[in-house]
């Protein structure tokens, strides 16, 4: 009837020490951590494990957790013990032939007058169900006895959940005249906390409040759906973040994250992450596995490249900011992103864009501005973003527009500032987005003229035809005589031999 300590360690160690504790003192010398002569191995290497276990206030906080637990146990001790496997079989047995003899009396009363059909029937279901009653309870009390063992599971983690809140606070406690504002801090992450263990708790913020780790604990908040703990001083995230399977938005800006753990990519419902300001060197691959994002923000970072794959997984991504690091280049997989509508990527190193980016029809907003000396060329597919509205590529080295410029119909906002433009002309740039647009869109359509006009040249002129062909016979001519020549000596080992008169012919 009570807890398994290897199942349940923690509540079985509370709960055997219930009855005791009510009788001591309030002082905290009181419960102490069991003897080796009384104790369990099991509650021994717990205690070890769990130090703060000897803490009354920790144990009477606990007590109070799992009154449930204790209530129900003991109704369950004066009810008896779970039924084993035969009993239930055997009960189930007996329930089902007395079904059937419940049916087949109904049967033979089938044909029985109306009036007196009622009156039997009832003494036949009410006789029934008078044989069934022991067979019932028996499989009641089984159901009683599998929710228990819910309520117990239940109940270890919930006292798991209390033991990392306040041994957080213990552990504060310790550093309380080294930091500024711990008492502050420790109040508010603690009843955050507590808080979780006992009601669902959907949004958490603790922006601003100098927090230099985050607890395990945060990530058993089942029902966690936003987090905020941007402004602080954390430099990881543990890995138990991966435990908020319903969390939608993770804030982690300016922190001092130099990493972000893999576990991350277990977050499947995560829809917004915005890791700005802090100083990663690189996002882990398994983020391309967050397939339900539609916002990233890792802007202000120091990171050199991308994931790989990031665009072949990130679909569903709209918005994507990673200005100010030191990108030299974007994955081709970027690509992919076929539902992007914001990317914003100034002030990094690029050297140029994947060839195609063309591919981003859904693009509205596009910054590339202060590249620098980095950035020179546009890639010719650059003209298929159609739904472009707004591109800024000010400070850097492009000295001409890509020819498809022009077909940029939704353009209405451009920035070409600081750079060596020679195509389309300064003049044409400073009248603004629709005069670029037109300059390019005529260019375009010269070329394509011009192309036309030289094909049609070359296939009417009989100078070129002649000259193709004699050319071509010539060339024909001489592998000829070189086969003829060829297949001579090797039969002949050198010496002359008959030959065909046909292959002297000219063509």
């Amino acid at each position: 009837m009570d807890p398994n300590p290897k199942r349940f360690p923690i509540l079985s160690y509370v709960m055997s020490r219930l009855q005791s504790a009510a009788h001591k003192s309030a002082t905290e010398d009181d419960i102490e951590a069991p003897s080796p002569a009384s104790a369990s191995p099991v509650e021994m290497e717990l205690v070890e494990r769990m130090p703060h276990l000897v803490h009354r206030d920790l144990l009477a906080s606990m007590s109070t957790a799992i009154s449930d637990v204790a209530q129900t146990r003991s109704v369950l001790q004066s009810l008896g013990e779970r039924p084993d496997h035969e009993a239930l079989d055997a009960a189930r047995s007996h329930i089902a032939e007395i079904d059937a003899t419940l049916t087949r009396q109904l049967d033979d009363i089938d044909g029985a007058p109306r009036s007196s059909y009622a009156e039997r029937e009832r003494e036949c279901r009410a006789k029934a169900d008078a044989d069934k009653l022991p067979y019932n309870t028996v499989l009641k009390l089984n159901d009683m006895h599998e929710a228990y063992e819910s309520l117990l599971k239940e109940a270890e983690e919930r006292l798991e959940m209390i033991y990392s809140s306040t041994s957080y606070g213990y552990d504060l406690a310790k550093q309380e005249e080294k930091e500024d504002d711990g008492d502050q801090l420790n109040e508010e992450v603690i009843a955050i906390l507590q808080e979780a263990s006992v009601n669902c708790v959907e949004r958490v913020k603790i922006s601003g409040q100098q927090l230099r780790f985050l607890p395990e604990a945060f990530g058993r908040i089942r029902g966690l759906v936003s987090l905020d703990i941007s402004n602080n001083q954390l430099e990881a995230i543990p890995d138990a973040i991966a435990g908020l399977e319903l969390l939608q938005e993770l804030q982690l800006s300016s922190n001092l994250l130099v990493s972000l753990p893999d576990s991350i990519g277990l977050l499947l419902n995560m829809k917004i992450l915005d890791v700005s300001n802090n100083k990663l060197k690189a996002l882990p691959d398994s983020i391309s596995h967050c397939s339900s994002l539609l916002e990233l923000n890792a802007s202000y970072n120091e990171l050199t490249y991308l994931p790989t794959n990031i665009g072949y997984e990130l679909v569903n991504l709209q918005k994507l900011w990673i200005y100010l690091n030191k990108l030299r280049s974007l994955p081709a997989s970027i690509c992919e992103m076929r539902s992007l509508r914001l990317l914003d990527a100034h002030f990094n190193e690029l050297h140029g864009l994947p060839y195609a980016i063309g591919k981003l029809t859904n693009l509205e907003y596009l910054n590339l501005s202060s590249n620098f000396s980095d950035l020179k060329v546009l890639p010719p597919t650059f003209g298929d973003l159609i739904n472009l509205v707004e591109l800024d590529v000010s400070n850097n080295q492009i000295h001409a527009l890509p020819d498809s410029f022009g077909r940029l119909d939704s353009l209405s906002k451009l920035n070409l500032d600081q750079n060596p433009l020679v195509i389309p002309p300064i003049e044409v740039v400073n009248q603004g987005a629709e005069a670029v647009k037109l300059y390019m869109s005529k260019r375009w359509m010269d070329i394509l003229l011009l192309e036309e006009k030289e094909n049609n040249q070359v296939m009417e002129s009989p100078e070129s035809s002649i000259g193709w062909l004699t050319r071509s016979t010539s060339w024909l001519n001489n592998f000829v005589a070189g086969v003829s020549v060829s297949v001579s000596e090797y039969l002949g080992g050198g010496e002359k031999s008959y030959r065909d008169p046909c292959l002297d012919q000219q063509l």
